[in-house]
């Protein structure tokens, strides 16, 4: 089995527009939560989210293409043109059929869909703008990311609601383990802090109502009563171990296992015996080859 390593970091997030000001964030205790200042949160029963702050999508790109292409996608290419440069990309002989893109969203460019239904509604069908379909599917953003980059590779979009980006990482993984690519550029991007996805989410009784951002994430915490919606993307360089190291690249860590399951049990609640979770768990730590001395991190994920 071919190894695979990841050699490139990018990140647009509510703590910081790139990786070193986001670690910053992190390892100091920042909250990247606070009121909503995208809209107008009134007669909404949420008004906290964590919204990333002062993107400028011009680093990234051209006017013209800003204006064409919605916000999630725009937070994926930044995040991933911040990945193949730090990768060093740029500079290595890539076979474009060997190098790929799985960057997926779990709701797309919904920002778009809801602008575009207000004119269909107000103005009538001859006013819907005619990149409406381009600029709100899922996979525009990992189609955007191939051609910048002339990744000719395999090309896919993850849909799988929180499981998104991880589902990519893991994907990309494989398909590198397994001979069908040398590099894929992979992660996720989400940009939904908009009307009518905050009060959705807020209606199915997702979110928490807790409005202090200071306490409003907490969900290992016996008050928790629903999640934060965030926006932002991340996108990580994964490439074959000898392609990696054959090119001088740095070398942030290594993939060594993967385990993917699905509960078949209801639409958001999880299986009470947590039967699913643990067979992803022991899929990944064979694929991994763990052993019983080995330290095992475990990073919940928390939907409170």
């Amino acid at each position: 089995m071919r190894r695979v390593v990841v050699t490139g970091l990018g990140a647009i997030t509510p703590l910081g527009n790139d990786v070193p000001s986001f670690w910053e964030g992190l390892i100091s205790g920042r909250c990247g939560i606070g009121p909503i200042t995208k809209f107008d949160t009134q007669n909404h029963k949420v008004t906290i989210a964590a919204e990333v702050k002062d993107f400028d999508p011009l680093m990234y790109m051209s006017k013209n293409d800003a204006r064409r292409t919605d916000l999630y996608a725009q937070y994926a290419l930044a995040a991933a043109v911040q990945a193949y440069d730090d990768a060093g990309l740029g500079n290595a002989a890539l076979d474009p059929f060997r190098f790929g893109v799985y960057v997926g969203s779990g709701i797309g460019g919904v920002s778009t869909f809801y602008t575009e239904s207000e004119k269909m509604l107000t103005k009538g069908p001859s006013r819907i703008s005619p990149l409406f379909v381009p600029m709100m599917i899922a996979n525009i953003a990992a189609g955007n990311i191939a051609i910048r980059f002339n990744a000719k590779g395999p090309c896919l979009c993850t849909v799988t609601a929180c499981a998104t980006g991880t589902h990519a990482l893991g994907e990309a993984f494989r398909a590198i383990r397994h001979n069908y690519a040398d590099v894929i550029l992979a992660g996720g991007s989400e940009a939904a802090v908009m009307p009518l996805a905050m009060a959705g989410f807020a209606n199915c009784m997702a979110l928490t109502f807790r409005n202090d951002p200071e306490t409003a994430s907490i969900p290992f915490d016996k008050r928790r009563d629903g999640f934060v919606m965030g926006e932002g993307a991340a996108v990580l360089v994964l490439e074959e171990y000898e392609h990696a190291k054959s090119r001088g690249a740095k070398i942030y860590a290594e993939i060594a296992g993967y385990g993917s399951t699905c509960d078949a049990f209801h639409i958001t609640a999880p299986i009470e015996d947590g039967s699913g979770a643990a067979e992803a768990i022991q899929q990944a730590l064979q694929e991994a080859n763990y052993q019983e001395t080995d330290t095992v991190y475990i990073n919940a994920h928390g939907t409170s």
